[in-house]
Formats: C-alpha cells, sequence, structure tokens
C-alpha cells in the first residue's frame, strides 16, 4: 500500500511540473510575439539625371499624300495592271474599263446620227446640183455660199453625233486618238496601297453627284506623319513646333523624331471625352520602312532638363501641400527638411535647394523593408 501511495505522488508532482512548465512556456511564446522587431530604414540619395516631361497622343503613321485612283466612266474592270505594293508613276495606266453601254442613251444617239445622216445627204445633193449651176455661172457666188455654209453645218452636226455615239459605246471618241476615258491613270508617284477591285468586278464613274468606285489608292511613302488624338487636359500645353518622339509597336527598339505641326482647333467626343486631332511630321534620318496605317504613341516633349539632381518622386512627403524630405543625421535617426522642387517627368524629380549630394534620404514607410 506504502509503495502505491508513493507512486501515485511521484505521477502527481511530475504532472504538476509538467503543467507549469507548460504555462511558463505559453507564456513566454506569448511575450515574443508581442515584441516587434526593430525597423530599419532604407535610404536613397540625390543623383544627376535628365528629366523629361511630356505628355502622350495616340494614333497611327499615314502617308502625307495618299490619292483614291477613280474611273471617270462605268463598267467594267477589263484588265488591272497593279498590284499593292507596286511603285507607279505619274500617267501609268493601272487599269482598262470596258464600258456597258446604256441602250436607252444608245438608242438616243443612234437616232441623231441617222437623222444627221439623212440631213447631210439632202445638202449633199443640194450641193452638188448648185455647184453645177454656179461652175455655168448661172448663179452668183453669194448665192452658192448658202448652199456651201449649210453643207458645213450638217456635216459637222454628223461628225458630233457619230463621236457621241462612240464614246456611249466604247468610252473614245474618233477624234480623241489614243486618249481614252476607259483607261485609268495614276495621277501622282507613289506606292499602291490597296486594290479594293478584281478585274470582271463594275465600276460606278466619279462624278459631282457621285464619288464613284475606287480602284487603287497611291501614296507616297518618302513623307510619313503621324495623326492622333490628344486629351482637351493636355492640348493646352502643346504648341505647333514642339519635338515629339513616335515609338511603334511593330517596329521594336527603335523611336523616331518628329515635329508637331498641326493641332485642330476644334475637339470631337469620343467615348465620352473631348479629343483634339494632332498632326506631325516625321523625320527622314530614319532608314526603316514605316507602312500605312502602323499604330503609333507619341511622346510630346514638354520641356527637358539634362544633368540636374534629382530624387525619386516616391521619396516626398507633404506638410501643408509643402515638399519635405527626411534626411539621415545618424544611423536610422532622421529630420525633415523642407526642400524646393523643379521639373518631374513623373518618376524623378529635380531637387532645386535644400538637399545636398551625399546625403541620406529616408524612403517613406509604405516603402520600408524590415529586417
Amino acid at each position: 500500500m506504502k509503495k502505491e501511495s508513493l507512486t501515485k505522488q511521484i505521477i502527481r508532482v511530475i504532472l504538476l511540473l509538467l503543467l507549469f512548465g507548460m504555462v511558463i512556456w505559453t507564456f513566454y511564446f506569448f511575450y515574443q510575439k508581442s515584441q516587434t522587431p526593430p525597423v530599419t530604414f532604407q535610404t536613397v540619395m540625390p543623383f544627376d539625371t535628365m528629366i523629361v516631361k511630356k505628355t502622350v497622343a495616340t494614333g497611327s503613321v499615314t502617308p502625307r499624300k495618299e490619292v483614291n485612283m477613280k474611273s471617270q466612266v462605268s463598267g467594267i474592270i477589263e484588265k488591272l495592271y497593279i498590284v499593292a505594293g507596286q511603285q507607279v508613276k505619274q500617267g501609268d495606266v493601272i487599269a482598262k474599263i470596258k464600258i456597258i453601254p446604256n441602250m436607252l442613251n444608245m438608242a438616243n444617239a443612234e437616232t441623231r446620227v441617222n437623222t444627221a445622216q439623212i440631213n447631210y445627204d439632202n445638202s449633199k445633193i443640194e450641193y452638188d446640183r448648185n455647184k453645177q449651176l454656179f461652175d455655168q455661172s448661172v448663179i452668183s457666188k453669194a448665192e452658192f455660199q448658202n448652199y456651201e455654209l449649210k453643207i458645213k453645218a450638217v456635216s459637222e452636226e454628223l461628225n458630233a453625233s457619230q463621236n457621241q455615239l462612240q464614246i456611249i459605246k466604247e468610252g473614245v471618241s474618233k477624234s480623241s486618238g489614243s486618249t481614252s476615258n476607259t483607261l485609268v491613270k495614276s495621277t501622282i508617284t507613289g506606292m499602291v496601297l490597296d486594290v479594293p477591285v478584281k478585274e470582271g468586278g463594275q465600276v460606278i464613274e466619279s462624278n459631282t453627284f457621285n464619288e464613284g468606285t475606287t480602284i487603287c489608292s497611291v501614296a507616297n511613302m518618302g513623307e510619313m506623319i503621324f495623326e492622333g488624338k490628344l486629351d482637351e487636359s493636355e492640348v493646352g500645353k502643346v504648341h505647333e513646333g514642339m519635338d515629339i518622339v513616335l515609338t511603334i509597336g511593330a517596329i521594336d527598339k527603335e523611336s523616331f523624331n518628329a515635329k508637331l505641326e498641326y493641332i485642330a482647333p476644334k475637339g470631337v467626343t469620343e467615348n465620352g471625352a473631348i479629343q483634339f486631332l494632332i498632326r506631325a511630321s516625321i523625320s527622314k534620318d530614319n532608314s526603316a520602312f514605316l507602312r500605312a496605317g502602323y499604330s503609333a504613341n507619341a511622346d510630346i516633349i514638354l520641356d527637358k532638363k539634362e544633368k540636374v539632381m534629382s530624387i525619386p518622386e516616391s521619396v516626398l512627403q507633404f506638410e501643408k501641400e509643402k515638399p519635405f524630405v527626411e534626411i539621415e543625421t545618424a544611423p536610422q535617426k532622421f529630420e525633415k527638411r523642407t526642400i524646393k522642387t523643379g521639373l518631374s517627368d513623373g518618376i524623378n524629380i529635380e531637387i532645386l535647394d535644400g538637399i545636398k549630394k551625399g546625403e541620406k534620404i529616408k524612403i517613406p514607410q509604405m516603402n520600408e523593408v524590415s529586417h
């Protein structure tokens, strides 16, 4: 009995010790958790860099001079002599049109020819008869001249009616020689950008009431421009003559210089915002080939300074709208210092006064690193 009682007492003591140890460990654990490690602030020093303040416009690259070639007659495309990408010169034939005559117009023209032919035949008989009389001195020269004038008039009418009929049928008259409205010629020298029609397709003539069918578009690819839109909040900051740097998505690792030459005096509403059209001439210094329609972003240089003392704009803090930074005076000891800033590009900002080179600036808590 005594041995059992001693064993129970030993077990009870051991359990009490274990319980006490667990309580002590729990208190120690929560104490350690409540202790926050000291914060070590990172710092940055002023540096020299180039600050460029700019605004961005989006748009595309287009040829300055692009012309749509249209037919002067309606009909069917009998032959196309060009393909997209081909170089053409002014006056080169690009297509031949086969005329499909209007039956009513042709019937009227044929009637006019027949009438003119009858009048001419009658006048010819009168002329021949009276010429014999004039040669025999039966009638005077003044009387005979009336018949000469009449036959000349009806002859002109016959030629005119025949020409009209031939134009309706073939698009060309006898008197025009090699000149023909059925041949569509390029009006400028350049590259064929697009041929939206095919042989056998129908075309409508270009006139006062109808734009006509475009057979192809030709452009001078040696003179390209940028056309884009600028938001109304930015348009007041720019003016003609400003430098522009173009970045084109289709051309990697290469930028293009341009100069702003036009700002629209009137804006247009797009997606609930007022946008203004701008245009810039692209420098020819770059040898890369620019295709019409390339999308591009234009960085319009508002201001630029080179090799100015700067700091990251993210380290700035403000008190009553006045900028200040915290300067390290001793290891991890900082003091406020009001500064004067200059040009900013949204990432770095120029420092005009308040900081010297070599001084360490505290990075605000949002960017701090704990150790």
